[in-house]
């Protein structure tokens, strides 16, 4: 027989209670959003003067510096829209607008192609190229003002939208081909693998496997190019000499020359105006316009 087994019985000593981790005291997000809220108010102020401004009588401009006027006066929006002898505020915004959609189009079809053409295809001296079209980053853009104008004058374009919409036809903005580039570096390249076996050609790899892939940077580049067109001056300045012809930042600066003090109100109303597109553009595409900033920037 074997001798019994004695079996020690264990103490289990409790571990002591881990202390609730305290909590983050309640002013302290009190002052983050305080802060918050006057950043905002700082930034906000400018338009919110604005808007008021453009409801006030022309002698009230110079005496109320508050932002809401003691009188409203709507007629502002009238008189501006009116524009001045001969031409309407609407000319100017149907020249503004053919001009930045044609930008527009011309932008995100020929960046397009050339970071296509960076990115997922191999050609002699790449690797130059890319190099000297970042270079191009590095030229002011007055610089290229008088042999640009020579050239557009020799070719009969001046005083006509050709100037600001037919360079954009050949992707000579760097900036949003390096956006596009670093955005399309970031697809599998597994795609276009499996697109050549099934016989796609380098046309059908982009139409119909990197473009639609590519959305986030294609509104990038259309919401930037839209706003830089519409806010655009001296390049309209330049090339535009008929009245008819010109733009809408052109167009608020005629409010000074032409009345004086008397046409502030309304150039402050034309103003609030013609904030409203760049304002919807970017709003309606600003997820897209995030995702694209953020992907591309990240993408090496």
């Amino acid at each position: 027989m074997g001798v019994p087994t004695t079996i020690t019985p264990v103490t289990v000593t409790p571990e002591p209670a881990t202390p609730p981790a305290v909590s983050r005291r309640w002013y302290d997000g009190a002052a983050a959003h305080a802060v918050l809220v006057a950043l905002l108010v700082v930034a906000l102020y400018p338009i919110a003067y604005m808007i008021g401004t453009s409801f006030k009588a022309p002698q009230e401009i110079s005496n109320n510096i508050d932002i809401w006027p003691r009188e409203f006066t709507p007629g502002n929006y009238a008189e501006g829209w009116a524009g001045i002898p001969g031409v309407s505020f609407g000319r100017f915004f149907f020249n503004s607008m053919v001009i930045s959609v044609g930008v527009v189009v011309g932008n995100v079809v020929s960046c397009a192609l050339a970071a296509f053409a960076f990115a997922r295809l191999r050609f002699p001296l790449r690797g130059v190229w890319f190099a000297l079209m970042i270079g191009t980053l590095l030229l002011p853009h007055h610089v290229l003002i008088v042999p640009q104008y020579v050239l557009f004058n020799a070719l009969g374009w001046i005083d006509t939208p050709l100037p600001l919409i037919v360079p954009k036809l050949l992707a000579t903005d760097a900036f949003f081909v390096f956006l596009m580039v670093q955005f399309m570096r970031g697809i599998p390249r597994t795609l276009d693998e499996a697109a050549a076996i099934d016989g796609c050609g380098p046309y059908r790899r982009f139409f119909h496997v990197v473009l639609p892939l590519t959305k986030p940077a294609l509104v990038t580049t259309a919401v930037f190019s839209f706003i830089q067109t519409w806010n655009d001056f001296f390049s309209q300045l330049v090339y535009l000499n008929d009245l008819a012809n010109y733009t809408v930042p052109i167009g608020l600066r005629l409010f000074l020359d032409s009345s004086g003090q008397n046409a502030i109100a309304p150039m402050f109303a034309m103003s609030v105006l013609s904030l409203l597109p760049v304002f919807l553009f970017f709003l309606f595409f600003q997820r897209l316009i995030v995702d694209g900033i953020n992907t591309s920037g990240i993408k090496g």
